[in-house]
């Protein structure tokens, strides 16, 4: 064999072999429940459900979630702001539990919550979710779904059951000065442009 040619057969294992590696194969075993691994499964599981990925993907089974809502939740996070006693809110997160979809929550409670807030939309009824770069304002169960389906999020929960997502955090946290209380800040944000105060919602917001 030439030596060009050795060279060349050379690279083209280092190739496949490589490629093999950025595989990742999932299972469906007969109770159901779904394995990821870079190793193929046995031939005993041939009428399981097999996929193969390749690339980053793999990384990405490290956080305990399927593939697929990794994915989903990787590409477009979903954030949802909310404020006390907002029942439509309340509702709003409740759908989010019940398909299970990993989510952040963000209140928005003083003024310099609501400054956060309009970095990312202008809308003013709560609650406001975010899927991505796709913004939903307002609680509704169609087109909440419909933004998840889209960005491929599961329609059935595939959370696993020790899953838990984070506690709700400030939209712009913020550590009021000793003496000082937030709430007059709070009373500030409603300007002329903005809606009265709906309710319990903050100032310049309605539920």
């Amino acid at each position: 064999m030439k030596a060009g040619t050795k060279f060349a057969a050379t690279v083209f294992l280092l190739t496949l072999a490589a490629g093999a590696q950025a595989q990742l194969y999932k299972s469906t075993g007969p109770d159901g429940k779904v394995t990821y691994s870079d190793i193929p499964p046995a031939k005993g599981n041939q009428g399981n459900i097999v996929q193969q990925k390749t690339g980053a993907g793999i990384s990405d089974v490290n956080d305990g979630l399927p593939y697929e809502l990794a994915q989903a939740a990787k590409n477009s996070p979903v954030t949802l702001y909310s404020s006390e006693k907002c029942i439509p809110c309340d509702d709003g997160r409740k759908m989010l539990n019940e398909r299970g979809i990993p989510f952040s929550e963000k209140t928005i409670k003083s003024n310099e919550d609501i400054a956060a807030l309009r970095k990312v939309t202008s809308e003013n009824q709560l609650p406001i979710l975010t899927v991505g770069r796709n913004k939903e304002s307002g609680f509704s169960s169609t087109a909440w779904g419909a933004a998840l389906t889209a960005a491929g999020y599961p329609e059935t929960s595939r959370l696993p059951k020790t899953y838990r997502n984070a506690a709700p955090v400030a939209a712009s946290p913020s550590v009021t000065a000793p003496g000082k209380s937030a709430a007059p800040a709070a009373a500030s944000a409603s300007n002329g442009d903005s809606p009265p105060a709906a309710g319990n919602a903050p100032p310049g917001f309605r539920f």
